[in-house]
């Protein structure tokens, strides 16, 4: 066995954009201060407890400081794509010389907030929870743990996990913010749905309550593992759906951050409002937004319908327009933009809807849908109730779509009844819906769309995109993979338009100057657990 590296096994850094506003060195060097409640708001409900299931910030921003993961993205330096440490493990772990099994030395301090003490078979049962979970159970994200054997405790603090064959991709996959670490406990006496209504956790607060639809309050936790954390004595992360709300509850002091992102007006705002009372932190985000036609209605089963609802864009042009009113900004494929896996502008310009020629696409589109016997084709985009981008976003798709004739309209709904036309009733036309894997992680990140995964919601049953997928995900040879991941990416997005992409996000979060500690990451699901948040009372 030999000491883990985390950098060899991921991909390499990404060129995100500069964050603003982060700690200088003589800011990292000031002492946090202990005391205080920190208020934030949330521009989503929360549709269930599980993390395991869920896939929305609604989820990670009220609940993930009350509960520990195996490792995590380093709160110190977030914006790095190759730098973990651990959480639940202490030290460095072990991966043996042949890349087949990972050895995690589990902290012997832990106890979660029932007293119950922590050991390697509570990571064993979470685990098995997430990648082989029982008929049933819902797993958003089990796809990335398809080339795991097995994991196993054969020790009080020893956790093991053994591969089917190595696979680089899988240490940052194993950091997803949404791995709430729960107790074996709890799952064998409450069954596999009781963390749907319930939180045991680990993490650095207790849960206190939740009023629904307003706020979720926690405590610190006294006896939390690592000693002196966390600062703050308590949070509250306030519901308010309406962005105009979350700006005026920051405005007005009533909350010190939004953790998700702001469009650049609202920066602005804050900032000529509040000066120095206001910090701004701002990069590359990791959420790609897109639409996705549902198999299941017979008009969108015709794969010229589905290229013609494709060919309707002019990304170019749109990304400048809602790069100045939306949380997006870059046009891309299926990989996050910069990353040495994305494919180059002048390859993407090929693909359906990604052209210059906003005029030529657009009349290929009409011809399509005239050819496919749908030249009034109609169709109804099922949006989520979030301002920021997912109705902006929806009505700049229906627009796009009316240029080609379509009679398109959007139906926006909350986020629960959003989730549950998604995995329940599926009977919607074409779904907003976006990939927010959170650690960057392409080759495991574009495993959404696989027949069958956790979260496609296009119903479709082409296996070729897994096998596309499988190929690509599989393959050492890292030219070798990026030429497969434009086969993946092809065959997707233009040859069977399964996923029409829109535009990648941008995060800009201002937040008061006393909230000191945290740290922007290219993803809002990150850097969520606020053991290192504190709150300068001489700035507020």
């Amino acid at each position: 066995m030999r000491s883990f590296r985390l950098r060899p096994l991921v991909y390499g850094s990404v060129g995100a954009a500069a964050a603003f506003g982060l700690a200088s060195a003589a800011g990292a060097a000031e002492t946090p201060i202990r005391g205080g409640v920190l208020n934030f708001v949330v521009g989503s409900t929360i549709p269930s407890y599980d993390a395991h299931q869920e896939t929305t910030f609604g989820v990670i921003h009220p609940l993930a400081p009350f509960y520990s993961l195996l490792i995590r993205v380093n709160p110190d330096n977030p914006q790095a794509t190759d730098d973990f440490v651990c959480d639940l493990c202490e030290g460095k772990f072990e991966t043996a010389a042949d890349g087949m099994t990972y050895t995690f030395n589990i902290r012997k301090n832990v106890k979660f907030h029932d007293g119950t003490p922590l050991t390697a078979a509570d990571l064993k049962a979470t685990y098995d929870k997430i990648v082989f979970p029982p008929e049933g159970i819902p797993s958003s994200r089990k796809a990335w743990y398809t080339q795991i054997a097995s994991f196993e405790a054969p020790e009080t603090y020893k956790f093991v996990i053994k591969m089917k064959r190595p696979l680089r991709a899988i240490v940052p996959a194993l950091a997803s913010p949404y791995n709430f670490v729960y107790s074996k406990k709890d799952l064998d006496t409450n069954g596999y749905s009781w963390h749907k209504t319930h939180i045991n956790g680990t993490g650095a607060f207790k849960f206190v309550q939740e009023q629904p639809g307003a706020f979720v309050e926690g405590a610190r936790n006294e006896s939390y593992f690592i000693e002196g954390r966390p600062y703050l004595d308590g949070y509250k992360a306030i519901q308010a759906p309406k962005m105009s709300v979350r700006l005026q509850a920051i405005r007005g002091d009533r909350a010190a951050i939004e953790f998700r992102g702001f469009p650049p007006k609202a920066r602005d705002d804050l900032v000529a409002a509040l000066g120095d009372k206001i910090k701004v932190q701002e990069g590359n985000w990791n959420v790609l937004m897109g639409a996705g036609p549902n198999h299941k209605i017979k008009r969108f089963q015709d794969v010229r319908v589905r290229q013609a609802l494709a060919y309707a864009f002019d990304r170019w042009q749109g990304a400048k327009f809602m790069s100045k009113i939306a949380i997006v900004k870059t046009v891309g494929g299926v990989v996050f933009p910069g990353h040495e896996l994305a494919g180059s502008k002048e390859w993407l310009t090929t693909l359906a809807g990604f052209g210059t020629d906003a005029k030529a696409s657009r009349a290929k589109a009409k011809q399509l849908l005239k050819e496919a016997g749908y030249p009034n084709l109609k169709a109804t985009l099922w949006n989520r109730a979030v301002d920021q981008p997912y109705k902006m976003m929806g009505t700049w798709y229906v627009d796009e779509w009316r240029k080609i004739g379509v009679d398109a309209h959007q139906k926006v709904v909350p986020t629960g009844p959003w989730y549950a036309g998604l995995r329940q009733t599926r009977d919607h036309d074409i779904a907003m819906d976006n990939n927010a894997p959170s650690v960057i992680n392409p080759a495991i990140d574009v495993s959404k769309w696989v027949k069958g995964g956790g979260s496609e919601y296009t119903n479709h049953q082409d296996n070729k995109v897994t096998e596309l997928y499988l190929d690509m995900l599989n393959e050492p040879d890292k030219k070798k993979q990026f030429d497969k991941m434009r086969a993946f990416e092809k065959y997707l997005i233009h040859d069977q338009a399964h996923y029409i992409p829109g535009l990648w996000w941008y995060r800009i979060v201002p937040h008061r100057s006393y909230l000191k500690g945290w740290k922007i990451a290219p993803s809002h699901y990150l850097n969520q657990q606020l053991d290192n948040v504190w709150i300068d009372p001489k700035l507020m």
